[in-house]
């Protein structure tokens, strides 16, 4: 019988903040691993997750096929993770996101090989949010090119080195007062970054339905009024949470778009506030979620403390096992 060892995975975008998890998940499953990158000499840090010669880490742009049909030689999987939040010179969402995902379904077609992709909840053809439909453009494209592959649609993930949690607690030091974008009403679930790895690594292993779509999302539904509340007692802070308008935050964001860390807000990020983010009846219903792969997510209370605890107050110290 086959082993995981025989088969080759190669893990587009397996260096970012969902990558290096994912490659960590199939590593300890004792898959080989190459994954392809815009700077392998950056991806140095992928090493370690893995027995010697395990992982290899290869040149990739999406924008040239030539270079992603170099990186699946041989492989028996592909697993899509490139993603963009803020678009930037030739990295666009249509070219990254949308047309991105269809080179590598395609060329995972050429190859023969099964493909598990990346999207995100929210993804929608008709969304004002022009991220949202390159996800949903690229949903398609992948469909169309292997109809068995696995899509997994998880919602804001937060984990050790996201953009999320971390960047909310940066600001809380920048500044006394907080913004509530559209109030705060928006409802999101956020998924721990470790939990969206399994469900790609069980993916691989052929445990997800293929064809299908999975909506991942953490144990619960949370208001952005209450995840900036969460944060704020973690990092035992106390900030005023003050409601902005989306017509007052689009306008900050024609400017704000082009500011460094935490400070930066676009647009287009204004526009996806104005819709929920959480797992669909639909999907709970067709066991279509993390449940349904049969785990069990963890929340951001008992996961956020372990890393946000930095932000506290000189001379406090970290929880024990941070």
């Amino acid at each position: 019988m086959a082993s995981n060892s025989d088969t080759l995975v190669t893990v587009f975008g397996g260096s970012g903040f969902l990558g290096r998890h994912v490659v960590r998940a199939l590593a300890k499953r004792d898959y080989r691993i190459r994954v392809g990158v815009r700077r392998p000499e950056l991806a140095g840090h992928l090493q370690p997750l893995g027995k010697v010669g395990q992982i290899h880490a290869v040149q990739v742009n999406l924008r040239h096929p030539a270079s992603v049909r170099a990186a699946m030689r041989g492989s028996h999987v592909a697993v899509n993770l490139v993603g963009i939040l803020t678009k930037s010179g030739r990295q666009t969402f249509d070219a990254v996101v949308a047309k991105g995902a269809a080179t590598v379904a395609e060329t995972a077609a050429a190859a023969g090989a099964r493909l598990v992709h990346v999207s995100a909840i929210g993804a929608d053809p008709t969304s004002a949010s022009a991220y949202a439909r390159a996800k949903a453009s690229g949903e398609k494209a992948v469909l169309a090119a292997v109809p068995s592959a696995t899509i997994l649609r998880p919602s804001v993930m937060f984990g050790p080195e996201d953009q999320f949690a971390n960047r909310f607690a940066a600001l809380a030091l920048m500044s006394p007062v907080l913004p509530l974008i559209g109030g705060g009403a928006t409802r999101m679930q956020p998924v721990y970054v470790g939990d969206v790895a399994t469900a790609a690594a069980d993916a691989v292993d052929g445990k997800a339905k293929a064809g299908a779509v999975y909506e991942l999302g953490g144990p619960e539904v949370l208001s952005m009024r209450e995840i900036m509340q969460i944060i704020l007692r973690v990092i035992e802070r106390e900030r005023m949470l003050v409601p902005l308008p989306f017509a007052i935050a689009r306008l900050k964001a024609m400017f704000l778009q082009f500011a460094p860390g935490p400070l930066k807000l676009t647009p287009d990020q204004v526009e996806l506030l104005k819709t929920d983010n959480v797992v669909s009846n639909a999907a709970i219903a067709a066991g279509l979620t993390l449940q349904g792969l049969g785990i069990t997510p963890d929340s951001m209370e008992a996961v956020v403390p372990q890393y946000l605890w930095r932000f506290r107050k000189a001379g406090q110290f970290a929880p024990k096992g941070a």
